[in-house]
């Protein structure tokens, strides 16, 4: 698979979006814990659209940019509505609105109880097991606008904005597997670490 030039140490804004694609285990840059952007500039707008671009190829509903290759502290996603929508309090939205969301420099405050419920991940194919999360959080980020807003969000959004902050801190939805899953994705996640090499 080819390897993104970029370094690590390169400034926030040199960085060209056709280069970018999907990263998967055992790259290293998905162990890094992401840096903040700062101020949002063109390009970081032009990388968020060719991440949104990676993720509706892909097929996923949200994706971090360490998992394209840059360790910054942004995520973007699109969370459909759930048909079956939870009971979520008053003030907490479950999906998107069908509309995409570029969140950066996000900051989290987890609530509620933690629930358990089957995920993947782009950077992990054929890799499924059970993650417990809280079943609430609230987030302020900044958006691709410069400015800081505040989201609170519940269900499938708040497992999937809790799922891209961990991409920002380095750690992969196989460290939060209980002891079945990790026997039962061990093999996969050999396939995967053999084909890197």
């Amino acid at each position: 698979m080819p390897q993104h030039a970029q370094s690590t140490s390169e400034p926030i804004g040199s960085i060209d979006p056709a280069g970018l694609h999907l990263r998967f285990h055992p790259d290293a840059v998905l162990r890094t814990k992401a840096r903040p952007v700062g101020e949002v500039t063109d390009n970081v707008r032009e990388v968020a659209q060719r991440m949104l671009q990676i993720m509706h190829e892909e097929e996923g509903i949200g994706l971090a940019a360490p998992q394209v290759g840059l360790p910054w502290r942004m995520f973007v996603c699109l969370v459909p509505e759930d048909p079956i929508p939870g009971a979520s309090p008053e003030g907490f939205q479950e999906d998107t609105a069908g509309q995409p969301l570029v969140c950066i420099d996000p900051d989290l405050t987890p609530g509620g109880a933690p629930d358990s419920f089957e995920e993947g991940c782009l950077s992990l194919p054929d890799i499924r097991g059970q993650i417990n999360r809280q079943i609430e959080v609230s987030m302020e980020a900044t958006g691709l606008d410069g400015n800081r807003f505040t989201i609170n969000a519940a269900g499938l959004l708040a497992r999937c904005i809790q799922h891209e902050v961990d991409h920002l801190n380095g750690v992969l939805i196989i460290d939060k597997f209980g002891q079945l899953d990790r026997l039962r994705t061990r093999s996969a996640l050999r396939r995967l670490e053999r084909k890197a090499r």
